[in-house]
């Protein structure tokens, strides 16, 4: 299936995303020619009554917040439309309205509606939103870094992590659409770090992609005793990758996430855009 549907996450608070987060949303959808929606929270900071009847000024810090954070995402959503006009890209904008603590759930409805989400990393690394939508949303996550890009947005070189799990499967299946964009399609499996459950696995499922018309090049490399985290990131580095796809390993109870040491590790600070599917 084609991505025909995106939707790119703006925080409003306690710091806006980079405007050059959206530039290289409304990029992606150009490339892809996709329609692209922006949404961004008017947030209000929960304060318990009993903190609100004795603490001062604390109500008037409390509406002084609220107003930063309607502020920013007013000027974030007004900045994406302008680029989105410009680029020529179909566009929606959605400006919600609710407490800091319903974000990554009201953002999760709306990734279940979206063929795909961008969600951006603060270098800070706030997990809350992106890991609700990667393991809430039943659609792939496009985790983006907040750091300004060194170059601009290509699909041209593609690392595909592949250890035959499940959610590495279901990563290449939600990828496929950028994949056969792209010019180069490494299959990157990381050896002596666990057990891979079969030794043909990256040759057959190069076979799977070239019936796609996909381009692919299987390449194995030993961790010798490197966390694999610092694999990618090094293959990443050396073959001047633009996209990362792996999937997402964890779980959550409430709001208690569990991740994998590659998905902690590359989420943490991720070198490049990584397509995430759990």
């Amino acid at each position: 299936m084609a991505i025909k549907d995106i939707l790119l996450t703006l925080t409003s608070y306690p710091d806006p995303t980079p405007v050059s987060v959206i530039d290289r949303g409304v990029l992606l959808a150009s490339l892809l020619g996709a329609h692209i929606t922006a949404i961004s929270c008017e947030v209000h900071v929960q304060v318990p009554g009993s903190f609100l009847s004795g603490a001062g000024n604390l109500g008037a810090i409390v509406a002084s917040e609220a107003r930063k954070s309607k502020s920013n995402a007013q000027d974030l959503l007004a900045a994406f439309e302008s680029a989105a006009r410009k680029s020529g890209v179909l566009h929606e904008i959605i400006l919600e309205n609710c407490l800091t603590s319903e974000v990554p759930d009201l953002l999760v409805e709306y990734a279940r509606l979206r063929d795909i989400t961008i969600v951006p990393v603060p270098e800070s690394y706030d997990q809350w939103h992106a890991e609700a939508i990667i393991f809430g949303a039943g659609r792939p996550t496009l985790v983006v870094p907040e750091a300004p890009a060194a170059r601009p947005v290509e699909l041209n070189r593609v690392i595909v992590a592949w250890d035959f799990s499940r959610a590495a499967a279901r990563a290449v299946s939600d990828a496929i659409p950028i994949l056969e964009k792209a010019r180069e399609v490494c299959v990157l499996t990381v050896t002596n770090e666990k057990t891979i459950p079969s030794r043909r696995s990256s040759s057959e499922l190069a076979k799977n992609l070239s019936r796609h018309g996909i381009e692919v090049v299987v390449e194995e490399v030993d961790a010798a005793g490197r966390a694999i985290g610092d694999v990618l990131s090094a293959q990443i580095a050396a073959r001047s990758a633009d996209l990362l796809v792996m999937g997402a390993y964890g779980h959550s109870r409430l709001r208690e996430f569990v991740l994998g040491g590659a998905t902690r590790s590359i989420l943490t600070r991720p070198p490049i855009p990584v397509l995430c599917s759990h």
